[in-house]
């Protein structure tokens, strides 16, 4: 948590270069308030926003990969590269519109460096629990991981997000899904992904956000570009706010 408090301050930097958002996908105005703190939620109940009439709900958004493990790579880029960039985005985004936001990660290491509980000599098992662990700890009602896909084809293209086998997490993946659908001219559908460790162990409504491949030239471009960063995470923001808007 300690590297949390302290890779926030860059963060600070970069936030008013960032577009504010515009009214939410499906013409629902986002909840706004006037100096939201940028210091990462780490207790869901003291940080719950007191401009709506019930508690607000505590977003948790899973920084695909870091440190060790690159994730998916191509032509140089890494995917652990592509997830924090966009991840750090969507969480400005959403604090600058009052929402509880958690992130896991803000630089570039690897989760399963800070899980010291679990006897495991697999780092990838002990960086899966960590991730876990952290949406059990805090009160978080949905999570929201990121990543960049890869296909042995590299024609395929388009953002893909995947859902647990539970009705809000398919409502919440269908809702961003829309969302990138819209950004990138795709019209690809939701996926249950069924043999995603977070999906299968995440208590709540849960979703991987794969926001393009890195197989794809295009896609790639579009992920590296930060401009393009900035529009894809206003699509996934824009997407768990209607989410948050109608369930």
């Amino acid at each position: 948590m300690y590297k949390l408090l302290t890779a926030t301050v860059a963060l600070l930097i970069s936030f008013h270069c960032l577009p504010m958002l515009p009214q939410v996908a499906h013409g629902k105005a986002a909840p706004s308030q006037n100096s939201p703190s940028m210091l990462p939620v780490t207790d869901g109940d003291a940080y719950r926003s007191s401009h709506h009439a019930f508690a607000a709900p505590v977003i948790l958004l899973d920084v695909g990969h870091g440190g060790i493990d690159g994730g998916t790579s191509a032509q140089g880029v890494l995917e652990k590269d592509i997830n924090l960039a966009i991840s750090q985005k969507v969480y400005l985004l959403l604090r600058s519109k009052g929402y509880a936001v958690i992130i896991n990660r803000l630089g570039d290491y690897a989760l399963s460096d800070e899980n010291r509980w679990l006897n495991s000599r697999s780092r990838h098992t002990r960086d899966l629990a960590q991730r876990k662990s952290l949406s059990e700890e805090v009160s978080t009602d949905i999570v929201v991981s990121i990543h960049a896909n890869w296909s042995s084809k590299s024609s395929t293209h388009g953002p893909v997000v995947l859902h647990q086998k539970e009705g809000r997490s398919y409502l919440l993946a269908q809702s961003i899904q829309d969302a990138l659908n819209e950004l990138c001219g795709t019209g690809r559908g939701v996926v249950w992904g069924k043999p995603f460790y977070m999906l299968n162990y995440v208590k709540q409504p849960a979703v991987i956000v794969e926001t393009g491949f890195l197989s794809n030239a295009a896609d790639r471009a579009r992920m590296s570009d930060p401009a393009e960063q900035k529009r894809i995470a206003q699509s996934i923001a824009s997407g768990i706010i209607y989410y948050l808007s109608v369930v």
